[in-house]
């Protein structure tokens, strides 16, 4: 499950890498909508957003692009969002406007889920699905509010702190275990992954291995060098997917 900023490459790309990342074994993709306070995003992909709004990259923008892609994959599409955002848009328009463009979903890493009943029904009447974010270091109890209030998967971090590649596997078993107890969702896991070893260490108790950093970081390294992104990131992630395997 690969993390793209969007606009990083340019948006008129964005179709054609979503095709080769799913020719190299992606199931769903993450679109980052740019946001000038990341909450959670680590240096990498803040510098990457940093760029993104620096050319003028916006929520319509993004629309357009995944308006013009969604007739060529088969890719879930879920855009991670800043609750910020959408409630600047209106809610009830956001979940429309993405609906419409051929978004599957939304991630809102930063929603209090105590506040989050509006979001979820204006998903729901979309027919997005939303996920919200659980911690290794969430309370039972409040982990169980967050799962009842996910539809479509839910998003289980493998660390603390903020996202970025590490060198270590994360231990998530237990942490899988007790969501499992509580929900049929599917869970999904991320932060701090970066190899195919990795990817299988996650894949062996959660449902999906997310990638962020590690991507985003090849990118950009590949437009600063002037070379094919597309085409980078897409070896990449076929070497990730090898540990699916």
């Amino acid at each position: 499950m690969p993390f793209l900023c969007a606009g990083r490459p340019a948006l008129d790309q964005l179709p054609d890498l979503l095709c080769q990342l799913e020719r190299a074994g992606a199931s769903i993709v993450e679109i980052g909508i740019p946001f000038s306070d990341p909450i959670a995003d680590g240096p990498v992909i803040a510098a990457a957003m940093h760029e993104a709004l620096e050319t003028s990259v916006t929520p319509e923008g993004i629309f357009d692009a995944i308006r013009k892609a969604r007739p060529k994959t088969a890719l879930g599409l879920v855009a991670m969002v800043s609750v910020s955002i959408v409630q600047r848009m209106g809610v009830d328009r956001f979940t429309q406007r993405a609906r419409e463009a051929g978004f599957d979903g939304l991630i809102v890493p930063d929603a209090p889920v105590d506040e989050s009943e509006p979001l979820r029904e204006a998903a729901d009447a979309a027919d997005l699905s939303l996920t919200l974010l659980v911690a290794p270091t969430t309370p039972p109890p409040r982990a169980a509010r967050i799962v009842a209030a996910c539809t479509g998967f839910v998003y289980l971090l493998a660390r603390t702190g903020i996202t970025g590649e590490r060198s270590d596997a994360p231990d998530i078993a237990n942490a899988v275990e007790a969501l499992r107890a509580i929900t049929d969702l599917p869970i999904a896991c991320g932060f701090g992954l970066s190899t195919a070893d990795q990817v299988r260490a996650v894949v062996g108790h959660a449902d999906a291995a997310i990638v962020g950093s590690a991507l985003v970081r090849r990118i950009e390294a590949a437009i600063d060098a002037n070379e094919d992104a597309s085409k980078i990131a897409e070896a990449f992630v076929k070497d990730l997917a090898s540990g699916l395997g």
